[in-house]
């Protein structure tokens, strides 16, 4: 019987990294091909029915009555966005003695990067519903 010499083995991650590697290749390969055949075999042709708008198989008629500004979903995705940190740090309180003084300090660059987000947020003007209104006012 003879003995494993470890020094010309891989190491533990290796092979997970050789096979990940070639999963990424094989998803690239496999997107081009199908870019490709995409591009040679779709049809070409422009029509009624491909420029008309698609929602939900209902073919659109007449105008939409009621129009939601886009301020409106940006502060609902804002919301969500913050709702799942939120989900996120509460996770951590609650086991906030368990992962010691480490975790403390990652949880704290993690809430200073979330309020730098929402400081940029508010600076940027996502957050102020008012001014889409006077821009309309102020354009008519």
């Amino acid at each position: 019987m003879v003995p494993v010499n470890h020094t010309y083995a891989l190491s533990s991650w290796t092979p997970a990294v050789f096979s990940f590697l070639a999963f990424i290749f094989a998803v690239f390969l496999m997107l081009a091909v199908l870019m490709i055949l995409t591009g040679f075999l779709g049809e070409k042709r422009v029509n009624e029915n491909k420029l008309r708008p698609y929602e939900s198989g209902i073919i659109p008629t007449g105008s939409v009555p009621l129009r939601y500004p886009v301020p409106f979903f940006l502060v609902a995705v804002f919301f969500l966005i913050f709702d799942v940190e939120g989900a996120f740090i509460f996770s951590w309180a609650v086991a906030v003695e368990a992962l010691g003084v480490k975790a403390m300090v990652q949880m704290t660059f993690f809430i200073f990067v979330l309020l730098m987000g929402l400081v940029y947020i508010w600076f940027k003007g996502g957050l102020a519903l008012k001014e889409g209104k006077d821009k309309r006012a102020e354009r008519r």
